[in-house]
């Protein structure tokens, strides 16, 4: 040890002393014990009049099955329009201007990629058809739908919101899926 003096061992900081390690140490603290009651979950309530938290509106079931059935004849108009084999003014009575414009630019679209002009009562290859319809009463007068169509062997969804502010149904809004 040539060059060190002896001094500079002084210098070296003492280790401290050992410390034992716990069995548990970097471990989680699990409760590995089963849960033998079921969960907790909110039951459903009935519509608040606020409107905050209405999760069920009860509904007759004729009132449902009528509704449901003219949303399957609005949403299969609204495929056959989108896929040019009707003119878009067949349903302008029970849409918003929104949901018209959007139902217009679509039928355009798909006018213009396949080469056609819509409206014109083209013949679509593979017939579209309305499979089924569910609906949710948000209120006695506003309701949600998704409904089901059926291209061939392929499957398309749509979403829709309808209100009646007087005695019919309006389409307020109409998602593509």
């Amino acid at each position: 040890m040539s060059g060190v003096s002896a001094t500079s061992h002084r210098r070296v900081a003492a280790l401290p002393r050992r410390v034992p390690v716990s069995e548990v140490q970097g471990t989680l603290a699990l409760d590995v014990q089963p849960r033998q009651e079921p969960p907790a979950t909110p039951a459903p309530t009935l519509a608040d009049p606020s409107g905050d938290e209405a999760d069920i509106v009860p509904i007759d079931r004729t009132q449902r099955r009528e509704l449901e059935a003219w949303v399957g004849r609005f949403g299969q108009a609204a495929v056959e329009i989108v896929g040019g084999d009707r003119p878009v003014t067949q349903l302008l009575r029970w849409t918003t201007a929104e949901v018209y414009e959007e139902l217009q630019r679509r039928a355009l679209l798909v006018g213009r990629a396949g080469h056609h002009r819509p409206g014109q009562g083209r013949v679509q290859p593979v017939r579209p058809k309305v499979v089924s319809v569910h609906s949710f009463f948000l209120t006695p007068r506003v309701v949600e739908t998704s409904i089901h169509v059926r291209y061939g062997e392929r499957s398309r969804a749509l979403a829709a919101r309808f209100e009646a502010p007087d005695d019919r149904w309006v389409c307020t809004a109409l998602d593509w899926a």
